[in-house]
């Protein structure tokens, strides 16, 4: 198992020094949309990480929409094309598409036209990310941040209907409370889950609150998941935080 903390890569050295395996960014801060010059002013900070960049999330800026009646399609597939490359480039492996804003579809949207955008959007990255051996993971979302793919079962049956090799699911314990969602999804859904995300209650760091960790993290034991498992919360502090969460999240995920 790989302890991961989603943040920026200026925050990279606390977290080596706290001890965790990886560091998790957002695709946006790669700039994607900005030319080679301007990355090149910026790349030497993830070149340079003192941690390995295993994992990117917020693949599109919000104002990028991939459903409704406004989808550029060539500004999607060329900000695509070169996030990707970019993501490569450092290193990392997988990327998350939550992206929220950009996939929600319009109030009295039609769903059949809508899905058939997302089925677009999510073949165009995958014909892209198998070229790069990069590895997308569907993240499912509550429904207060999106109205499209809110449970696993959901991001699963999108990788079971497009059947690409780059296609897998993300597990978010967050979006999992917020929805009711069973945990017994993690188990159900196992061979399809490829990273896992992890906060507490109001979205805190792991052991603030009352999310049922031992619950959780049995089932993940159960369903031998040993891949990255990344925090994804709101710090209060954030340099003071960190070593408590990560010192909670190896206790709670010890089976030995």
């Amino acid at each position: 198992m790989k302890f991961g903390c989603c943040a920026a890569i200026d925050q990279a050295e606390a977290l080596y020094e706290a001890g965790y395996d990886f560091i998790e960014c957002t695709v946006v801060s790669l700039l994607p949309e900005e030319s080679e010059d301007v990355f090149k002013n910026i790349v030497k900070k993830y070149q340079e990480s003192p941690i390995p960049i295993e994992a990117f999330n917020i693949l599109l800026p919000s104002d990028l929409k991939i459903v409704g009646e406004s989808v550029n399609h060539q500004r999607v597939k060329d900000y695509l094309t070169s996030a990707l490359e970019r993501v490569h480039r450092i290193g990392a492996k997988t990327i998350v598409f939550g992206s929220g804003g950009a996939r929600t579809f319009p109030k009295g949207y039609p769903k059949e036209k809508g899905e058939e955008q997302i089925a677009i959007f999510l073949s165009t990255v995958a014909d892209i990310a198998e070229q790069l051996n990069l590895t997308i993971v569907i993240e499912p979302l509550n429904r207060k941040e999106s109205n499209v793919i809110n449970s696993i079962p959901e991001a699963v049956e999108w990788t079971k209907k497009l059947k690409r090799k780059s296609l897998k699911s993300l597990a978010d314990f967050y979006h999992m409370v917020e929805e009711n969602e069973p945990l017994a999804h993690l188990y159900e859904q196992r061979d399809f889950i490829h990273h896992i995300h992890v906060a507490d209650s109001n979205r805190l760091a792991p052991g603030t609150g009352t999310y049922p960790y031992s619950e959780f993290a049995s089932i993940i034991h159960k369903a031998n998941y040993d891949s990255r498992i990344s925090i994804e919360c709101n710090w209060r502090n954030f340099e003071e935080e960190i070593g408590q969460a990560l010192d909670y999240l190896k206790k709670q995920f010890s089976f030995e």
